[in-house]
């Protein structure tokens, strides 16, 4: 036995399968982020008449995301207990049924309670219980001086969604129907997600994930940052950590969903093809997860966190300026950074309970810190609850940057939890 470092030694070509099938798993999900452009739509009072719809006020339009938002966040917890006694495969072919179907049922009933049942209800349990099931299964076949590499990769795909999702349905709704674009996109996910998921799964028991040689020094520094006790649930929830990981994934979430929600809609006076800026902004939600996922193995999840937090603050202070400026490279600018910030939370959160909490049961753990991004669910409702009143997006922005500084200032008190037999 030598007293030297470990050598470096290359992940099996599997793990980096079950990267790319929870990638696609999540390149089906993540239509949620392009719900703006149904909003859209769904708020057009000529259109939705012409094809036997009632249209929707901005709030109603909005409430199907934002249960579908909730649920999503809850259904985390249950689909995390799936993923880590059933297995990923089981986890994610649940989550694909209940979106296919849900987005079918979306389609038939032609409704506001349709659209509340198919892609609320049904769309959240399919995103909760799927979305639990990628992320924890790539990240058992990494050392932790990958988890911010892999983790970004995974969800990148969910925040790429919204690049292919919002042209299609709006080519889907504006020539053929609104009921079509759910048809469409409810029989797609159900072939993709149901073969993706036939490809995750866990390591081998004996399996041990690659490390890179480190200088004692290396070595001292991380493990400062990383538990290697696997902490249980009900030890988690005894920790403040636990409480604040939750507090800043809301904050770092209602910001991102105020541009998420509202992008197609707040452009609207500016340009026309409003979904043009839901694709642009898909692109850095999706880069902005693998970006600060890079960045934060680098110099830290804090510092990631605490950097995203400052730049996605000045842009929700400068947004209303921008839009009465109507200068449309400032505002895809503008929206860049927003999707960037908030694109870097979801790949940071799952780092953070990993590092804080252990991977054996990262699952749950993740399923219960997830429960802040469901409650930044808050604002899209918000938001459109603004807009019907003065016409503006304006005040939004304004609680979403105060809540961003909010953000900053309980990310440099918060530390990783030592754990003691509590």
């Amino acid at each position: 036995m030598t007293n030297g470092p470990p050598t470096m030694a290359k992940e099996p070509a599997k793990a980096w399968q079950v990267v790319f099938a929870g990638t696609v798993i999540n390149l089906c999900l993540g239509c949620l982020y392009a719900w703006s452009v149904w909003v859209k739509y769904l708020t057009d009072e000529k259109l939705m008449t012409a094809q036997g719809w009632v249209p929707l006020t901005a709030e109603q339009a909005s409430n199907p995301a934002s249960l579908c938002i909730l649920i999503f966040a809850l259904l985390m917890i249950p689909g995390g207990r799936i993923q880590d006694k059933y297995g990923p495969k089981i986890a994610a072919s649940i989550g694909g049924l209940a979106i296919g179907l849900g987005l079918l049922l979306a389609g038939a009933m032609k409704s506001y309670t349709g659209i509340l049942l198919g892609f609320g209800v049904l769309g959240g349990i399919g995103m909760g219980v799927g979305y639990a099931a990628p992320t924890p299964a790539a990240l058992k076949w990494f050392g932790p001086h990958k988890r911010g590499l892999i983790a970004g990769l995974v969800v990148s795909g969910y925040g790429f969604a919204a690049f292919y999702v919002a042209p299609l349905a709006k080519w889907l709704i504006t020539q053929y129907s609104m009921s079509t674009s759910f048809y469409v996109l409810g029989v797609m996910y159900l072939v993709v997600i149901l073969a993706a998921a036939q490809v995750l799964a866990w390591p081998p028991d004996d399996y041990k994930p690659p490390t890179p040689p480190q200088t004692a020094e290396e070595s001292a520094k991380k493990a400062a940052t990383q538990t290697s006790y696997d902490w249980s649930a009900g030890e988690v929830l005894k920790t403040w950590q636990f409480y604040a990981l939750v507090a800043m994934f809301c904050i770092n979430t209602q910001a991102g969903l105020l541009l998420i929600g509202h992008a197609a809609k707040m452009i609207k006076s500016v340009m026309a093809a409003g979904y043009l800026l839901v694709s642009w902004g898909a692109i850095f939600n999706s880069a902005g997860r693998i970006g600060t996922g890079i960045i934060s193995d680098k110099i830290g999840r804090k510092n990631a966190l605490i950097l995203n937090y400052v730049a996605a603050a000045l842009v929700m202070f400068l947004f209303p300026t921008l839009l009465q400026m109507k200068v449309i490279p400032l505002l895809f600018l503008a929206a860049a950074i927003g999707f960037w910030g908030y694109g870097g939370g979801l790949s940071l959160f799952p780092s953070f309970t990993a590092d804080f909490y252990g991977p054996k049961n990262l699952g749950f753990n993740y399923g219960l810190v997830f429960i802040g991004w469901g409650l930044g669910a808050f604002m899209p409702k918000l938001a459109g609850r603004i807009y019907d009143k003065y016409h503006s997006y304006d005040n939004a922005f304004y609680i979403a940057g105060v809540l961003l500084i909010i953000g900053i200032l309980l990310a440099l008190i918060t530390r990783r939890p030592k754990y003691s037999n509590l």
